[in-house]
C-alpha cells in the first residue's frame, strides 16, 4: 500500500544519506571499485558473479512457485531440473563458450528454461521479439550467427520457409508444436513439459569456467528507424540489476523513514515480453534470486488479469501506462479485490502526471517508474512511492553504482544542473557495444559511457527528467520544442489518457508541433479546446498546430514506445493542402 507523504515528515533523510547508510562497509548494499574494460567503475560487492550462481541460488526456494501460466504451476526446484536437463543436452551437441543460441518464443515457462541453459554453458542467449515477422527474425539469427534456435510453434512457422538462409543454424528446438516438424526436434522430447519437469532427474548444472564480464546476451534495439543492432551484454550487466533494484526499495523506504523489513517473495503478473530488457533484467533476475512468483498471461486482458490478481494476491505488475491506465478505467474494476496489490510500475514510455496520482489514490498502491534502455540492460534509474507523486515528470536518480551527466550537442562538455542535454550513463549495467558494429560502438560508447540519444536534465539533488528523444524534438524556425513538455500539458486534461507530439513538415519553419490524443471512455474535447488548453500553459509556438483524435490507444512496439512514425498518416490531409 503507498503510503502518502507527510510535508511534516518527508522525506526522512536525502537521497544521498540513504545512499550512504545503504552502502556503508559491511552492508547488503556495499560497493567496490573494480577494472571494467580499463574503466574504473563501482560494482555491487555482494551481486552473483554470473548466470550460473544465480541459477544455483534459485535451487534453494525449493517448492516456491517459479512461474504460473493458464493450469502450469512451475516450482523453482522443477525449474531448475529443466534448466539443468536442458543445458546438459545442449552441452553434448557441442554448444559451449561464445556460441549463440537463438529464443523466440512468447513469455512461457519454456522460454526462462531456454534462456538460462544457454547462460550457465557460457553461451549466448540471443532472444528475439515475438512480434517480429519470419524476415526480421532471420535478420536476428543471421546477424548473431546463431547454431541453435530454441521457438515456439507460431515463431518457428514463420522461420520454418527461410530456413535454407541460414547456413550457421545447425539445430531448431521447437516447443508446443501441434503439427509435424520439418527439419525441427520437439523440445519436449529433451525435457518434457513444464507438467513433466518435477521429474526430471535432479542433476546439476554443467561445469563452466564462468566471469562477470563474459558474453552473456545479445538484446536487440526497438529498431524504431532502421536494422536494429544487437546489444553484446555481459553477466555482470544482468546480475546488477538485482541490487539495483533492491537498492532502489530501500531507498525509497528509508526516505519514507520506515525501517527496512525482512525480505519475503512477492507474485508479480508480468505483461510485457520476456525479449524486452526491463521484464528479462529487471524483472525475471531478481525473482530468481529472491525466490518471487512471476504470472505470466498469454495476451493482456483487463478482466482477465484482474482476476488473476484477486485469486493470486498479486503485489506487483505494470510494465507500460497503458496497462495502469485499462486498470484504472475498466468500468467493471469495483468488482475485484485488487487490494493485494502494493506497486504498479512501468518504463518505455512517459506516462502522464495525473495517472501517478491516480494510481496512488484509486488503487492505493505504490507508482514507480524508471529509465534505461537496451544498452543499460534496463536500470539506471527508479523512482517510486513519494519520491514520484511529488515528481512526477522525473524518472528518478540513479543508482548508486550509476553515473549520469548532461553533456552537449558536441559531447565534449557537461552542462550544469538544470539546462537541457544529451544524458550520459556509466555504471556496470553498460553492455560492451554492438554486435559486429564496430563502428555504432564507437560512436555510442565513450570510455564506460553510453551516450543514450536522449535529452534531459539533472535537478540538484540528481533527479534525471527526460524531455525527449534527440531525434522526436521538433524544431520550428528554429525553436526547440521537447515533445514531453507539450505531451505532459495534454496529460493533465482531464479528457486526455494518451497522448504523442510529432513534427509535420512546414514549407518555411522546417516542421511544426502536431499531436494525436486518445481520449478516456465517456469524455469529449474538441481540437480548439486542447489547443487552448496547451496555449494557456506554454509559449505560442508550442502549441500543436493541428490535433487529431485516435480511438485506440496509440501504437506501440513491443517495448512499449509509441510509434510516432505510425502518426504521421494523421496528418496527410495537412500535407496535401
Amino acid at each position: 500500500m503507498a503510503t502518502q507523504p507527510s510535508a511534516a515528515s518527508w522525506p526522512a533523510m536525502t537521497v544521498k544519506q540513504a545512499e550512504a547508510a545503504l552502502t556503508a562497509p559491511g552492508a547488503k548494499f556495499e560497493m567496490e571499485t573494480i577494472d571494467i574494460r580499463g574503466v574504473p567503475t563501482r560494482v555491487w560487492k555482494n551481486a552473483p558473479p554470473h548466470m550460473a550462481a544465480l541459477v544455483a541460488l534459485s535451487r534453494t526456494h525449493g517448492d516456491r512457485l517459479a512461474t504460473i501460466y493458464e493450469d502450469e504451476r512451475v516450482s523453482y526446484d522443477a525449474q531448475f531440473r529443466a534448466i539443468a536437463t536442458l543445458a546438459a543436452d545442449l552441452a553434448a551437441g557441442g554448444v559451449g563458450k561464445g556460441d549463440r543460441v537463438v529464443v523466440a518464443m512468447r513469455n512461457l515457462p519454456e522460454w526462462i528454461v531456454a534462456f538460462f541453459a544457454t547462460t550457465v554453458l557460457g553461451a549466448i542467449a540471443v532472444p528475439l521479439n515475438a512480434w517480429w515477422t519470419g524476415e526480421e527474425l532471420a535478420y536476428g539469427l543471421a546477424d548473431s550467427g546463431a547454431r541453435v534456435l530454441i521457438a515456439d510453434e507460431e515463431r518457428w512457422q514463420r522461420i520454418a520457409p527461410l530456413r535454407d538462409t541460414l547456413p550457421t543454424l545447425e539445430r531448431v528446438l521447437v516447443s508446443r508444436a501441434a503439427s509435424a516438424l520439418g527439419g525441427a526436434e520437439r523440445l519436449e522430447d529433451v525435457i518434457g513439459t513444464p507438467h513433466d519437469w518435477a521429474g526430471l532427474p535432479a542433476g546439476d548444472l554443467p561445469v563452466v569456467g564462468l566471469l562477470p564480464d563474459d558474453d552473456a546476451t545479445i538484446l536487440y534495439t526497438s529498431g524504431t528507424t532502421g536494422k536494429p543492432k544487437g546489444a553484446l551484454g555481459t553477466h555482470r550487466n544482468f546480475m546488477t540489476n538485482i541490487l539495483s533494484t533492491g537498492y532502489a526499495a530501500a531507498r525509497t523506504i528509508l526516505r519514507r523513514g520506515d525501517p527496512l523489513p525482512e525480505p519475503t517473495p512477492k507474485v508479480a503478473l508480468t505483461v510485457i515480453p520476456l525479449f524486452h530488457a526491463t521484464a528479462l533484467s529487471a524483472g525475471l533476475m531478481g525473482s530468481m534470486a529472491g525466490g518471487h512468483t512471476i504470472i505470466y498471461m498469454r495476451k493482456f486482458e483487463a478482466v482477465r488479469a484482474m482476476e488473476i490478481i484477486e485469486r493470486e494476491k498479486v503485489n506487483s505488475t505494470g510494465g507500460v501506462p497503458t496497462i495502469a491506465w485499462q486498470l484504472l478505467e475498466h468500468p467493471e474494476r469495483h468488482r475485484y479485490d485488487l487490494s493485494s496489490l502494493e506497486t504498479i510500475g512501468y518504463g518505455g514510455a512517459p506516462s502522464a502526471p495525473e495517472l501517478v496520482r491516480k494510481i496512488a489514490g484509486e488503487l492505493k498502491s505504490a507508482p514507480g517508474n524508471g529509465w534505461g534502455m537496451t544498452e543499460t540492460t534496463a536500470t539506471v534509474t527508479t523512482h517510486s512511492g513519494e519520491d514520484y507523486i511529488n515528481r512526477p515528470e522525473s524518472c528518478g536518480p540513479a543508482v548508486a553504482v550509476a553515473d549520469l551527466k548532461i553533456m552537449d550537442a558536441d559531447g565534449k562538455h557537461e552542462l550544469p544542473a538544470g539546462e537541457v542535454g544529451e544524458l550520459w550513463a556509466r555504471g556496470p549495467m553498460i553492455v560492451k557495444g554492438y554486435w559486429n558494429k564496430p563502428d555504432a560502438t564507437a560512436a555510442t560508447f565513450v570510455d564506460g559511457w553510453v551516450r543514450t540519444g536522449d535529452l534531459a536534465r539533472l535537478d540538484e539533488e540528481g533527479f534525471c527528467f527526460i524531455v525527449d528523444r534527440a531525434k522526436d524534438m521538433v524544431i520550428r524556425g528554429g525553436e526547440n520544442i521537447y515533445s514531453s513538455e507539450v505531451e505532459n500539458v495534454l496529460y493533465d486534461h482531464p479528457a486526455v489518457t494518451d497522448c504523442a507530439l510529432i513534427g509535420i513538415p512546414h514549407r518555411t519553419l522546417g516542421e511544426e508541433p502536431a499531436a494525436v490524443v486518445h481520449l478516456a471512455p465517456g469524455t469529449t474535447a474538441s481540437e480548439a479546446e486542447l489547443q487552448q488548453w496547451v496555449r494557456d500553459r506554454l509559449a505560442a509556438f508550442k502549441v500543436p498546430v493541428a490535433i487529431r483524435f485516435c480511438d485506440e490507444m496509440l501504437p506501440r512496439n513491443a517495448n512499449g514506445k509509441i510509434l510516432k512514425r505510425d502518426l504521421k498518416s494523421y496528418f496527410e490531409d495537412r500535407a496535401a493542402a
